[in-house]
């Protein structure tokens, strides 16, 4: 019997349906901290590597080939569409996307426009050419979410409390939101051009999302995310929803548009999928340095949360955010192997 991608555990998943086995990816799977990753990422810079064709395939190709995942997620950062379309930023070793001017005014919002598939040619025949390596394991395309964006580039970079970000936010929210409408329609765009290339699913990345109160994102960042789920929403491929310390915004990021509700490490699965609510599947949510500990102890942990997963419509392993770089790739491998025999019929 020939095993088609309709087939596969990741979107049996997403779609609610419980296949023969629960399927696991990791996020940041793609590099960090595989030795063959590293050798092949040496002398190269970040933002290079995402727009070489060749080397998004082999870093996307390389935790497939050694752990057996259930999906592929694509090579690249957040900020790449802000790069394909002349935003002055780099990702720099240590600190992360570091931001050349950070936006302040209105002027600068003229930089924001639309992506022309011209602009990401290296980047959609990466996933032209990796759909034809994976044959019927899926793909998995990305985009970072507009506040999280939108934070690098109001802060000029990463940030602990956020306050540039809110500073603007609160006190001239027509700029914020006309920031948010531009930075939505990139990522809606990018995502769409990855789906129309071949990625079988999509995830909304809001690492950041977590500093907001429940009232302030409904306020200030919902309507934007649920602009770049609807973007997608006609090409009938799953959207997942993921972010960091979200534990109060679940239901909402669900509501936003998502199939898939992702989950972090610091509310049990079984909670979290009670309030996220029916009709959807839930991603998540080992916390990553369980990893770190004795294999008894991590399967163990994993054990608990396929438990919790259970009562779920649809559950999707992964960790509780992306695999540290320190990471043992065996302790990986050997949770793959578990989760996949695990027994949740």
């Amino acid at each position: 019997m020939t095993v088609t991608l309709n087939d596969s555990a990741f979107l049996q998943a997403c779609r609610g349906q419980r296949p023969a086995h629960t399927p696991v990816w990791f996020m940041r799977q793609a590099g960090r901290s595989l030795p063959e990753y590293l050798a092949l990422r040496e002398g190269t810079a970040m933002l290079e590597s995402c727009f070489r064709t060749d080397m998004v395939v082999e870093i996307t190709m390389q935790p497939v080939r050694r752990y057996g995942v259930d999906a592929a997620i694509f090579f690249s950062d957040i900020v790449v569409p802000l790069k394909a379309i002349g935003v002055d930023l780099d990702i720099v070793p240590g600190t992360g996307p570091v931001v050349a001017e950070p936006v302040r005014s209105w002027a600068q919002l003229d930089q924001f426009r639309d992506i022309d598939a011209d602009d990401v040619t290296p980047i959609t025949d990466a996933v032209k050419a990796l759909v034809g390596e994976l044959g019927s394991t899926p793909l998995i395309g990305f985009a970072g979410a507009p506040f999280t964006l939108a934070s690098y580039l109001v802060e000029g970079g990463p940030s602990r409390d956020h306050r540039l970000t809110k500073q603007l936010m609160y006190s001239d929210p027509q700029l914020w939101h006309a920031l948010l409408g531009r930075i939505a329609a990139i990522a809606g765009q990018f995502l769409r051009l990855q789906v129309e290339a071949g990625a079988s699913a999509v995830q909304l990345f809001d690492s950041w999302a977590g500093a907001l109160s429940l009232a302030d994102y409904d306020t200030y960042v919902k309507p934007h995310s649920a602009a770049v789920l609807a973007s997608v929403a006609d090409l009938g491929v799953p959207r997942i929803h993921f972010g960091v310390g979200t534990g109060e915004l679940l239901h909402s990021m669900g509501d936003a548009g998502a199939d898939v509700v992702g989950v972090d490490w610091r509310v049990p699965l079984d909670e979290a999928v009670r309030r996220v609510g029916p009709g959807r599947a839930v991603q998540g949510n080992l916390d990553p340095t369980a990893v770190f500990a004795p294999t008894e102890f991590v399967h163990a942990r994993a054990a608990e949360v396929l438990e919790a997963g259970r009562s779920a419509e649809g559950h999707i392993f992964n960790l509780g955010h992306g695999v540290l770089p320190a990471t043992d790739p065996d302790a990986l491998a050997r949770l793959v192997d578990f989760v996949h025999e695990y027994d949740v019929s």
